[in-house]
């Protein structure tokens, strides 16, 4: 790799390794120290081509999610099996991982600015903006910037657009499953809300057990089946449909007293 080789995007491929080797360093405690981070499903990460992968997930906080994930991916990658022990494994991250993410959030602030040379495609929300709901045209050079970093890799995804649960699925995500024919990884998180402030760059408190799941690849029929069908489709992929409400209440309240019980002994 030449010490000046850019990714279709035009950010430096060295600056971007050096990134994530330093961001990955500071922030691997919040993940395995002051809170436990539960992975299951990391199997499946290591089968994944290397190319057109979109994953999609529910959404607890601004960055954190996003980060646990480079640290997960990587270390899964590094042959490590639901388990992000010794950092090592972000030596030689992947470097064609990106993340959708509001424009207007990568650029408030140095942190987020960094954050966005990571990875970040951003793009202009339709539905709110600085705060007030608007309705605006989705923008083509978005779809296409979301295509484009396909074409090079992953694309993390979260299809609600927000960090409040059950929140319903914006259908952008499925036109960009139609169109481009990825392999469609569902996540589902947890944990994140409970143990980091909103933005995820605070840890709000500690001995908070996160779980961390990952799927099989949906089964997409991408010429048949329509929009409606592949935003219900992801509704369920990331447990976002009511009727999870009250099994993920209980399941959080049960792995909670499993690690306090964990931590006792």
């Amino acid at each position: 790799m030449g010490l000046f080789k850019r990714n279709p995007f035009g950010h430096i491929l060295f600056i971007k390794k050096w990134l994530i080797r330093i961001l990955g360093a500071l922030t691997h405690q919040r993940f395995r120290g002051f809170n436990e981070l539960q992975i299951e499903g990391s199997e499946i990460i290591k089968d994944l081509p290397d190319t057109n992968v979109l994953f999609i997930s529910n959404h607890q906080t601004y960055f954190a999610d996003v980060v646990a994930m480079f640290h997960v991916f990587n270390a899964s990658l590094s042959g490590r099996v639901d388990s992000i022990k010794n950092v090592g494994y972000l030596w030689h991250p992947k470097l064609n991982i990106y993340y959708v993410a509001a424009k207007e959030t990568m650029k408030a602030g140095l942190l987020p600015k960094i954050l966005a040379y990571v990875g970040s495609v951003s793009i202009e929300r339709t539905w709110r903006s600085e705060g007030k709901d608007v309705n605006r045209q989705v923008r083509m050079s978005d779809i296409s910037n979301i295509g484009k970093a396909l074409d090079d890799g992953w694309v993390i995804t979260f299809p609600q657009g927000t960090t409040t649960p059950f929140k319903p699925i914006r259908k952008g995500t499925a036109h960009i499953i139609k169109r481009y024919k990825p392999v469609v990884v569902p996540i589902v998180i947890d944990g994140f809300r409970r143990s980091f402030d909103k933005k995820g760059l605070r840890v709000k408190k500690k001995n908070i057990l996160q779980s961390f799941e990952i799927k099989e690849p949906l089964q997409i029929d991408y010429d048949n089946e329509t929009t409606e069908e592949i935003v219900k489709r992801i509704e369920y992929a990331i447990e976002q449909h009511p009727s999870f409400l009250k099994v993920i209440s209980q399941k959080a309240l049960e792995e909670q007293e499993a690690l306090n019980k964990k931590r006792e002994w």
